[in-house]
């Protein structure tokens, strides 16, 4: 079990807090309880963690990691807290941000050896949104350049229990790489746990990293509560395809039962479905006469190596079908400051599109759909259409761009919002994160709510624990204060499917776009399930694939982004519809 080979039962068994699954929520929950002064145990299969995505970090989450942080040397005192490599101490929130701290290329573990002061989180400086809607029958620009939050100078422990719909709202004031601050929150665990097993005290975190709870793992007690057993796994990979086995010769670990357990382990949760826990598709009513569908849509994901810095760049723009109809479409450009090699760039496919390989023309009628050839001009027409779109966002020649670095991607993927009816699964357990239920991502509204959302509220049921509420009522608060949270997740990215503004601005921002731009607010976008079906079924979307970056060689793009152009692409190129 890596850092758990030897174990004291008593350290392990029925712990005060148990993550099933250390993604960002949960291990942000781990760290709550720590700070309380309870005891918490993590148990993750996948061992490091591996998220290559950029997130859009909320000003709260640093507030929130301050707050840790004070508690932290408040309860433990400076000499039990972790250290850095050239002996400091290591917090949380100046690794995310602290003002005299440089920005720029950096990777956790040098920050937390001591190696380099580099913050992880950069600052957002740049916030635009770029409306290429077609007005009248023909193209037209309008350019909002909206003024970026001020990043904080100290935690604000005030800012703690903010209404989730406003924190979803608010601009973004960071942006950081996903397995940067993962590491970070992992590393921060791991510090606490190896010095209290050097010291010989009885550990505040123990962390299972290559574990999952066992096929009969799940142990009803009397009063219904879970005992839960879990085992050591072995990974293979098996033809591309990741496969976990039990390690040989290992026996079942008994964890007791937990006075309370968290399961968050992604879209999809193997132990969430053993409890029976069910999720169910959102609905959207776009208002277009249809009635309510699922909140639904594909995107392609890319990780460009081109200078987008500190910048978040929203786009909106028409596309149309053979028929004229006109859809839209949205495009999302995230930087880091002063990182050449951060240019993630998320591309909406229109609803009508289908990557048909034999209906463009690329290989003859009855190329069977297994074949290489068949597979290759598929990837080709990702491919040329992604970095066609990425021009338009980067205002960057498609030549050009398809002589620069690709470090992931272009990969096609579909969102589909959904939702559990309740996150209490146990009278000891609840389901969180991303396996309760997911809005709209483009601007990192799952990552912030699982953290900022749902962990804070185990925050709140220790504080509750101690104010003297009972465990039934507690956890029953928690649940209800999960719900809510992805409620409002859902109920902020629902603009996202169908409206033209975005999220993730704020209101003062939306205003000023609504001024420029002369946005009906009530105006609807076109959609076509059928056609996405048809998309899915030529080429089966694989998500175990998001963990496996292909590396497409080209040039480093480390020079600031053209200006933006105040013309509309296809203005510049007299195309018009249908063409």
């Amino acid at each position: 079990m890596n850092r758990t080979d030897t174990y004291d039962a008593e350290d392990v068994r029925n712990p005060d807090f148990l993550a099933l699954g250390m993604g960002a929520t949960n291990m942000v929950a781990m760290l709550w309880t720590v700070a309380m002064g309870h005891r918490a145990v993590g148990v993750d299969m996948r061992g490091e963690p591996s998220l290559g995505v950029h997130w859009n970090i909320r000003e709260e989450l640093y507030h929130h990691l301050g707050h840790i942080d004070q508690l932290m040397e408040e309860r433990y005192g400076e000499d039990r807290l972790p250290r850095r490599g050239n002996g400091t101490i290591l917090r949380l929130a100046e690794s995310l941000y602290r003002p005299d701290w440089p920005a720029g290329p950096v990777a956790t573990d040098e920050l937390i050896s001591g190696f380099t002061d580099t913050r992880i989180g950069g600052v957002v400086h740049h916030t635009e949104f770029i409306d290429d809607r077609w007005k009248d029958g023909a193209p037209n620009r309008i350019i909002t350049l909206v003024d970026a939050p001020e990043a904080p100078d100290k935690p604000d422990a005030t800012r703690i229990g903010r209404n989730m719909v406003e924190v979803l709202d608010s601009p973004s004031t960071f942006q950081t790489g996903a397995f940067q601050l993962l590491m970070l929150l992992r590393r921060y665990l791991e510090l606490i746990e190896e010095q209290d097993l050097e010291r010989g005290l009885q550990p505040r975190v123990r962390l299972f990293t290559n574990h999952r709870v066992a096929e009969d793992g799940w142990i009803e007690r009397p009063d219904g509560s879970k005992q839960i057993l879990i085992e050591e796994l072995r990974q293979l990979d098996f033809r591309g395809k990741f496969h976990r086995v039990r390690a040989p010769g290992t026996d079942l670990i008994d964890l007791g039962v937990p006075k309370l357990f968290m399961i968050a382990q992604g879209f999809t949760s193997a132990d969430a479905d053993r409890l029976g826990f069910k999720q169910e598709d959102v609905c959207v009513d776009h208002n277009d006469g249809k009635g309510p569908v699922v909140a639904q849509a594909d995107y392609l994901a890319g990780l460009m190596g081109v200078l987008v810095d500190g910048r978040l760049r929203r786009r909106i723009a028409s596309e149309f079908d053979e028929e004229g109809n006109e859809y839209w479409v949205r495009q999302i450009a995230v930087g880091h400051e002063g990182d050449p090699a951060v240019g993630w760039v998320l591309v909406q496919v229109p609803d009508f599109k289908v990557f048909d390989p034999i209906e463009a023309g690329q290989v003859p009628p009855g190329t069977d759909r297994e074949s290489v050839e068949y597979y290759a001009a598929y990837r080709h027409m990702l491919r040329d259409y992604y970095l066609e779109q990425v021009s338009a966002i980067l205002e960057m020649p498609k030549q050009k761009l398809e002589r620069t670095a690709m470090t992931y991607g272009p990969k096609l993927f579909s969102l589909v919002e959904r939702i559990g009816a309740d996150a209490l699964v146990a009278p000891n357990g609840v389901v969180a994160g991303d396996s309760f239920g997911n809005g709209h991502f483009l601007t990192s509204g799952g990552a912030m709510t699982g953290m900022i959302g749902h962990a804070s509220r185990v925050l709140g049921y220790w504080e509750a624990r101690k104010a003297g509420v009972g465990h039934d009522d507690a956890i029953r608060e928690l649940a209800d204060g999960i719900y809510s949270d992805t409620r409002s997740w859902l109920h902020v990215s629902a603009t996202e499917f169908s409206q033209a503004l975005p999220i993730n601005f704020g209101a003062e921002r939306i205003e000023k776009i609504v001024t420029a731009t002369g946005s009906d607010t009530t105006a609807r976008a076109t959609t076509v399930e059928a056609t996405r079906r048809l998309r899915h079924s030529l080429i089966p979307l694989d998500p175990s694939d998001w963990l496996r970056p292909v590396l497409t060689a080209g040039r480093m793009h480390a020079m600031d982004l053209p200006p933006l152009e105040p013309t509309h692409p296809a203005a510049r190129t007299n195309v018009q519809v249908g063409e």
